[in-house]
């Protein structure tokens, strides 16, 4: 990871709060594509505010969250008292060999380290388990959606590349499903703000920014708010 990624990687922590306010959640039927429509024992790796962890716990998993942020852990553990929550990192696993059946990963795979990390994915889980890996990411095919995307980060792609893993992981599988968000002014913001490259701008950059966003929602926005449109990107493979 480069000095640029380490430093983006390490802005969530700052916006904590308003990631948990206003990043979306996943699509039930993306979750149950990636786990498995059975009770598994789940490790919600780089598990953020626990986004994905309320999924996988509403679909009956055993949940242990882990991420490199206590402050991120910290908005987790009060939405979900009941999970396991412990700091750590993809590349250093606070969990014993064989552990799991289900590692998945969302929003984050590209933050980790490509060749310490899937060895120690594959670490935890025991043989024929799963590690499934899930964005969401803007669909762009209306024009203010592209409008907003381009704002904020006109570099930032707009789909996912299929993830190239090593033995003893299988070809990964792909689909992906539609989802959406309903937001607010305040919401809408709150989302942009939640951006890693938007959270290391320089304040009066970022004011800036936010700006143009909350112009953007005056104009296209109705008296109920406006609708976020994402394709969640969804892979999965197999431990052998």
């Amino acid at each position: 990871m480069t000095d640029d990624n380490r430093l983006l990687a390490a802005s969530f922590g700052g916006v904590a709060g308003i990631y948990e306010r206003t990043r979306p959640d996943y699509p039930a039927a993306a979750v149950a594509w990636l786990t498995g429509e059975h009770p598994r024992r789940v490790l919600d790796l780089a598990a953020g505010t626990g986004k994905l962890t309320r999924s996988l716990v509403a679909a009956g998993h055993d949940v242990v969250a882990v991420d490199p942020s206590e402050p991120m852990l910290v908005q987790l553990r009060a939405a979900l008292p009941g999970v396991d929550a412990r700091v750590g990192s993809a590349e250093a696993v606070p969990l014993a060999d064989a552990s799991i059946d289900v590692v998945t990963v969302a929003q984050a795979f590209h933050w980790f380290d490509p060749a310490a990390a899937p060895p120690e994915i594959a670490r935890v889980l025991r043989p024929g388990g799963r590690l499934g890996l899930v964005w969401n990411m803007p669909d762009t095919s209306t024009p203010w959606t592209d409008e907003l995307w381009r704002a904020i980060n006109a570099n930032e792609p707009r789909t996912v590349e299929r993830p190239e893993l090593p033995e003893p992981f299988e070809p990964m599988e792909s689909r992906t499903f539609t989802h959406s968000q309903r937001l607010d002014r305040d919401g809408l913001l709150g989302l942009v703000s939640s951006r890693s490259y938007v959270a290391v701008l320089a304040p009066a950059e970022r004011d800036r920014l936010l700006v143009r966003v909350g112009a953007l929602y005056d104009r296209v926005a109705g008296t109920d708010g406006l609708t976020m449109p994402y394709v969640t990107h969804c892979f999965r493979s197999n431990r052998s």
